[in-house]
């Protein structure tokens, strides 16, 4: 593969990365608004009508009893932090995204210092979790931030040659 071919993957790379960051940071703000809003009793309510189906079917799908059991002990705390969370972290997205899109300089380096925050974040939860989702969070968003790392490079010798 030829040095410029290879910058071209990375750049494709790097933009569907960011449109995908771009689009969960919407879908993030947009699924935490509601919790501000929603009664945990609502939310009790909601998962029950989902899963009472599935747990008359199958009494131990694990699923449905986790999902059961988690609404238990949703609070309004829990919705408040879960909704704070979620909208503060997708305008975050958003605007880091808008600013990575309009090839800011200072976009690069705030978007690397927040993607190292929630990887640090991430596996400590891990540590709590032992997800396997946080795993392939956490290297997806290795896998983003050596993208944006990289397009930052070229910017920064990019503009070098301009100047």
């Amino acid at each position: 593969m030829t040095s410029a071919t290879r910058e071209k993957t990375l750049h494709r790379l790097f933009l569907i990365s960011v449109w995908i960051k771009g689009g969960a940071g919407l879908l993030e703000t947009l699924a935490g608004v509601p919790f501000f809003f929603i009664t945990p009793k609502a939310i009790e309510r909601l998962v029950v009508f989902l899963t009472a189906p599935e747990l008359s079917e199958d009494p131990d799908d694990w699923i449905a009893i986790t999902l059961t059991r988690a609404v238990r002990h949703f609070t309004a705390d829990t919705a408040l932090f879960a909704g704070a969370y979620l909208v503060i972290h997708g305008l975050i997205k958003i605007f880091l995204v808008a600013g990575l899109l309009r090839k800011k300089l200072w976009a690069y380096p705030l978007s690397l210092w927040f993607l190292v925050v929630f990887i640090v974040y991430q596996c400590y939860r891990y540590i709590y979790t032992h997800s396997i989702w946080l795993v392939v969070l956490t290297i997806v968003d290795l896998i983003v931030a050596f993208l944006i790392w990289h397009e930052y490079q070229s910017r920064k010798r990019f503009y070098g040659q301009i100047t």
